[in-house]
Formats: C-alpha cells, sequence, structure tokens
C-alpha cells in the first residue's frame, strides 16, 4: 500500500502527479463521469479546485479508512463525522510494530556481526573468547535499544512526553539503559573497565533508541518536528 499522508506531503500524491496520472491512463476516455474520489489525507498534497481545471475532474475527499468506502458510497458520496476522523489507538499502533521491528532487526544483526568482529580483533586475548565477552554487553545493549524504540515508543506513544519523537523516545531509552545495568551488575563490580563499557552502551542505548523512536514517524498519524 502507500502511505497516502506521507506521500502527500512530500508531493508524490500531488496535484500534478494526480493529474499526470489521468492524462497517462487516459481516463477521460473510460469515464464520463468527471469525479474522482481521493483519500481523505491526500488533501494535505492536492489543490482540488486546481487539479479539476487542469484535469477536468472534480475532486470529491472521501472517507480517511478504506474500509468505510462502500457506506460512502450508499450515503451519496456523504461522509459521517465518525469517517473523518484518524485514529491511532492502541491495536492500531501495535499492529504496526513487527514492520518496525522487522526492519530494525535487520539493521542490529548486521552492527551486533560487525562489533562481534571489532570484539575479537580489538581485544585481548584469543579471538573467541575476547568477542564473546564484549558481545556480553553489546548484545543485550543494541536489542534493548530495539525493543525501545520499535515497542515501547509505538504503544507508549501518546503518554511519553513530548512532542518530537527524539524526545518521546528518551524515557525508552533510559529505561533499557537501567534495564542494561541492572544485567550488567554482577560484572561491573569486579572491573572499572567494565563499568566504563557499559556506561558508554548505556548512553549509546538511550541514543539508538531516540533514533529508531524517530523512525516510526514514517508508520504514525501524529506529527513529529523531527521526523
Amino acid at each position: 500500500g502507500v502511505n497516502i499522508w506521507c506521500a502527500a506531503g512530500k508531493g508524490s500524491f500531488g496535484t500534478e502527479e494526480l493529474v499526470r496520472r489521468i492524462e497517462m491512463s487516459g481516463l477521460k476516455d473510460f469515464v464520463s463521469r468527471r469525479e474522482l474520489i481521493l483519500p481523505q489525507l491526500a488533501a494535505p498534497g492536492v489543490a482540488a479546485h486546481l487539479a479539476k481545471k487542469l484535469s477536468g475532474f472534480k475532486i470529491i475527499y472521501g472517507p480517511v479508512m478504506a474500509r468505510d468506502l462502500p457506506s460512502f458510497l450508499d450515503a451519496g458520496m456523504s461522509a459521517s463525522p465518525e469517517m473523518r476522523i484518524k485514529t491511532f489507538s492502541f491495536w492500531e499502533r501495535v499492529a504496526l510494530i513487527p514492520v518496525e521491528l522487522v526492519s530494525a532487526l535487520k539493521a542490529a544483526l548486521i552492527l551486533l556481526l560487525l562489533l562481534f568482529i571489532l570484539g575479537g580483533l580489538l581485544g585481548h586475548g584469543e579471538f573467541w573468547s575476547s568477542a564473546a565477552g564484549h558481545a556480553s554487553t553489546f548484545v543485550p545493549a543494541v536489542l534493548s535499544a530495539v525493543f525501545g524504540g520499535a515497542v515501547l515508543t509505538p504503544m507508549l506513544l501518546p503518554w511519553l512526553p513530548g512532542r518530537a519523537f527524539s524526545v518521546k523516545g528518551i524515557l525508552p531509552g533510559l529505561a533499557c539503559a537501567a534495564f542494561l545495568s541492572v544485567l550488567q551488575g554482577e560484572e561491573m563490580a569486579g572491573s572499572i573497565g567494565a563499568v566504563i563499557e557499559t556506561g558508554a552502551w548505556m548512553i549509546l542505548t538511550v541514543v539508538l533508541t531516540t533514533y529508531l523512536s524517530m523512525n516510526f514517524t514514517g508508520a504514525s498519524a501524529y506529527t513529529s518536528l523531527s521526523g
């Protein structure tokens, strides 16, 4: 499918593109009625009066959700107030988590592989033992950041402070960093080096979480000043 709102905002679902597609498809040759129903969220990118002037088609904005289109047509192309509202409930946000999670995990696996190799090459001692030693810190750090940015942030979105998604991701990031400190508590007790390494990864965990939180902008009905 097409993210209509983002496409409209970026101009790829705009007046010029709409008129061009009408001409390319030869739509005038197939229909006698000069009316075109567009999704409501296409409105930011389509100037209805200009589209009519250039194409001859009257633009009618349909309901927000495609599932309401039959009812919209049955009502004589009249939308009820409910059809004009874009909800973004808890379960609607949860439904988007797998998409965000798969995308984030692909990048995370590549990052983890590179870190494992670097940990083995640059660490002290034999390659595998050195790599495994560092992995005990960076694997939970990266995976918890993925969880914080791709799972916690969408779930808690309305209740997280701030409007920018970079700000909204701070609390989940801090929660993941706290989890990492608890997980590494015993190891940190025996080595100042482990304390420094874990502390560095705690900071990076917050950064990665906020980055992944900003990435959710494209799947959200919220407006993010940072996205």
